[in-house]
């Protein structure tokens, strides 16, 4: 699309500059066309891309910058888990919804530990998969539910979560949508902690901490640092205070 298209779109009511980008990796040609096909049809949808292979898919993300990739699992070497951790790592404004043939336990994991923002299986119906793009879209991380309708998985990630917690804050998240660091946060806030005294128990400016409460507000769609805690616990992604 050229500077005089974009701007004639946008003269147009600003239609283009709202639009969800999306971008289409799969191997099979005719089931790339089909969603196309499908999500072309949605006013607010613009797709930006079609791929076929994960080299291809990591180029055009930086190329033509979607908003969400739609994303084959099976893809041939580099596969798509290694290809969504690629694009979550170098891109991490993009969404990924990974799309399996069936939804085992070990891809489902695999999938969360990739940083997936959604897990759907490919017979999913047009509809369904217009109102997933819809929400995953909105920032919704629609994996969570998929994670807590499956106790196995719950568990191992969970275990994973809490180890990446303690030792390992510069590692990528692995439990969207909280960050280890987050996590830790929110820990440290459940004990009765003040922003000022997180700060000096993690070595980080105070503007540090209030800038992960505002991202972690924001990701857990709650208004304020209690009902944060609350969620968190509730999650089981932090410990109850000790008396």
């Amino acid at each position: 699309m050229t500077a005089d298209t974009e701007g004639g779109d946008r003269r147009r009511g600003g239609i283009a500059a709202d639009k969800i980008r999306i971008l289409v990796v799969d191997d099979h040609a005719l089931f790339r066309g089909g969603i196309t096909g499908v999500l072309s049809r949605e006013r607010e949808f613009e797709v930006v891309g079609e791929a076929a292979d994960g080299r291809s898919a990591i180029e055009m993300a930086g190329a033509v910058s979607p908003s969400i990739v739609l994303m084959d699992l099976s893809l041939p070497a580099p596969g798509g888990l290694e290809t969504t951790q690629r694009i979550r790592r170098e891109f991490p404004a993009i969404a990924v919804i990974v799309m399996a043939q069936d939804e085992d336990e070990e891809s489902l994991f695999a999938s969360i530990k990739a940083g997936a923002a959604a897990f759907v299986i490919k017979d999913l119906s047009p509809e369904d998969l217009i109102h997933v793009v819809r929400r995953v879209a909105m920032g919704e991380f629609l994996i969570n539910d998929k994670v807590f309708s499956k106790p196995a998985v719950a568990s191992r990630v969970l275990k994973e979560f809490r180890e990446l917690a303690v030792y390992g804050q510069e590692a990528q998240p692995i439990f969207a949508p909280l960050s280890p660091r987050e996590v830790e946060i929110l820990d440290n806030i459940a004990q009765g902690m003040t922003n000022k005294q997180v700060a000096y128990a993690l070595s980080i400016s105070e503007q540090t901490v209030k800038n992960h409460m505002s991202s972690i507000l924001r990701k857990l769609a709650v208004n304020d640092r209690t009902q944060a805690v609350v969620y968190a616990m509730r999650q089981g992604w932090i410990k109850m205070p000790e008396d």
